[in-house]
């Protein structure tokens, strides 16, 4: 649940804070005033896309910050993953934007990333943003909503379609023409025989680099050595014979008081500890070689081993692992009749693999979508709507059609009118009837998420951004209802035109755009009960209050607040 959020130096706003509530928040305002751009800067808390266009002019960066009510399990895991203490029952996420484009992320007060606050945000909030419809969901995106709905684990299907594609693509490899077969040979050969010359190990031009500023500051090295080694222990008054002399003097004091023992034997492991590091770096010293020879030996090992990387990896590790794939790749060319046998057999294996998890996954979507078909068919009608509603699965097991997500494709069907065939959503409904749509399947998702035990995030709050586009009068009535009624189990925050929504509301807010000094600048402040019936009543009759508009928003708020 969203605790509070801070703005700071976005947009319009100069510098808001506003606290929010269980149940249904709503928020109002004049177009313009700033509603929309409050959800946006939600979303940067998300992992969205920042840009400096946001920060406020006249300002250096611009800073979003929330405090969520942390559920116990999935926010936790993402934390320890990731490094990150928690903070109790309180998860901190706060995000700065730069003008330099360099912003910064801070989870619980402690640096972060944005692929962080992606990992957080299906367990924290969903935003179902303006205008958002079936139609502008892709095949994927159709297949992920059922998906949601159904709990499925995509993971044993996607593992099968992984094996199963890769062995595909090493006997595409092996039965590819002649010609090109030849010709990629004599490249492979070429790069294997290029790498296996080499003969690098493992870390070589790390230590070789060493040994370069070793060879190219010779005798700077020799001289620094040294001459720690006269200070330590060579020269007269060195720190072994001033240690030396010292201890003496310490033991001559353990004569009269027995303390001094400890302090005496110190002193001499300090001695004996100079005496050791003094004679190493002799030894360091005297096996310093001055050779040009050897540098320029070093130097074109480098040199050599750049090339390398710029052609078969970023490091020696890489280009040692690029030469046995290709070793492996000869082998199979080599005994291309043998392998392409075996390989044949193993695809068969990983193709039924494959069918086997996509078909299981396939009846739990046909047995979700007809759940999820006749509980989004209530919803629908629910919000003053005659409609029917059906999910159609199509797609069949042809390998043409397999994918990492299965061999199914999801269409969202209506028919908003009795009598009237099904069609697509988003060829058949109108705006308004879609923006109901939406509010019904979402809702009945989200339902459906939350009677799941395996779902992590059924706690998280939920965001409506002018989702009511496009309706009025008893249709929005309605959908107050259905927001009042999802308000119940989860956090429901909603922006709104329509006083029939706003009327529902547990937790009302107004968003104002003000001048002040010369600048425009957005406040967010809560509404006591008064306020309340003159916002409602603005929003019924405009910018002139009525006494009509006036109790006509008395009227709605007992009968809906």
């Amino acid at each position: 649940m969203l605790l509070e959020l801070r703005v700071e130096n976005y947009a319009v706003i100069d510098n808001i804070a506003v606290e929010f509530a269980p149940g249904l928040n709503l928020l109002t305002g004049e177009t313009g005033a700033g509603k929309s751009i409050l959800i946006d800067a939600l979303t940067l808390l998300l992992g969205d896309k920042a840009s400096a266009d946001v920060i406020r002019h006249g300002t250096e960066k611009a800073v979003v910050a929330a405090v969520f009510e942390a559920e116990p399990g999935g926010i936790a895991r993402v934390l320890e993953e990731n490094g990150l203490d928690s903070e109790g029952d309180q998860l901190i996420l706060r995000r700065e934007i730069t003008a330099n484009g360099r912003g910064r992320v801070f989870i619980n007060n402690q640096p972060a990333t944005v692929a962080v606050l992606k990992q957080l945000a299906p367990h924290v909030a969903v935003i179902h943003a303006q205008n958002e419809s079936v139609l502008g969901f892709d095949p994927a995106s159709r297949l992920a909503l059922l998906d949601s709905y159904a709990g499925c684990d995509l993971a044993p299907t996607a593992h099968a379609h992984e094996k199963w594609r890769e062995i595909s693509q090493r006997i595409a490899d092996l039965e590819q023409d002649e010609q090109d077969r030849l010709r990629l040979l004599d490249l492979w050969k070429f790069q294997r025989d290029e790498i296996v010359q080499a003969d690098l190990k493992p870390g070589e031009d790390e230590s070789l680099e060493t040994e370069k500023r070793v060879l190219a500051n010779s005798e700077r090295i020799y001289t620094a050595a040294m001459s720690a080694f006269d200070h330590l222990y060579e020269a007269e008054g060195s720190a072994a014979e001033q240690l030396k002399l010292a201890a003496k003097q310490i033991e001559e004091l353990a004569r009269f008081d027995e303390k001094f023992r400890e302090q005496a034997a110190a002193l001499e492991t300090a001695r004996i500890t100079a005496e050791d590091i003094g004679s190493s770096l002799r030894d360091y010293a005297e096996g310093i070689q001055s050779s040009p020879e050897r540098l320029a030996e070093v130097e074109d090992r480098l040199a050599f081993i750049d090339r390398l990387k710029r052609k078969y990896g970023k490091a020696v590790h890489e280009i040692i692992s690029f030469g046995e794939d290709l070793s492996r790749k000869l082998n199979e060319m080599e005994n291309r009749d043998e392998i392409l046998r075996v390989l044949k057999k193993d695809l068969a294996k990983s193709g039924e693999n494959y069918l086997e998890a996509a078909r299981s996954l396939s009846r739990k979507r046909y047995d979700a979508a007809k759940k999820l078909e006749k509980t989004v068919e209530a919803e629908i009608n629910d919000l003053a709507m005659k409609a029917r509603f059906k999910i159609e699965i199509s797609g069949t097991d042809e390998e043409g059609n397999w994918a990492a997500t299965g061999f199914d494709q999801v269409a969202y069907m209506i028919s908003a009118n009795p009598g009237e065939p099904l069609g697509p959503i988003e060829q058949i409904a109108s705006g308004g009837e879609l923006s109901r749509v939406m509010l019904a399947l979402k809702a009945s998702v989200e339902a459906g998420k939350s009677r799941s035990k395996k779902d992590p995030a059924h706690q998280r709050t939920l965001v409506f951004d002018e989702i009511d586009t496009g309706i009025g009068g008893r249709a929005a009535e309605a959908v107050g209802k259905k927001l009042k009624a999802l308000s119940k189990t989860k956090q429901v925050l909603c922006i709104t035109h329509l006083p029939q929504i706003a009327s529902f509301a547990d937790h009302h807010y107004l968003i104002e755009k003000k001048e002040a000094s010369g600048r425009t600048k957005t406040t967010v402040r809560p509404l006591d009960r008064d306020d309340r019936t003159e916002e409602i009543a603005r929003m019924l009759s405009g910018a002139k209050l009525t006494e009509t508009s006036l109790k006509h928003a008395e009227q709605m708020l007992k009968a809906n607040g």
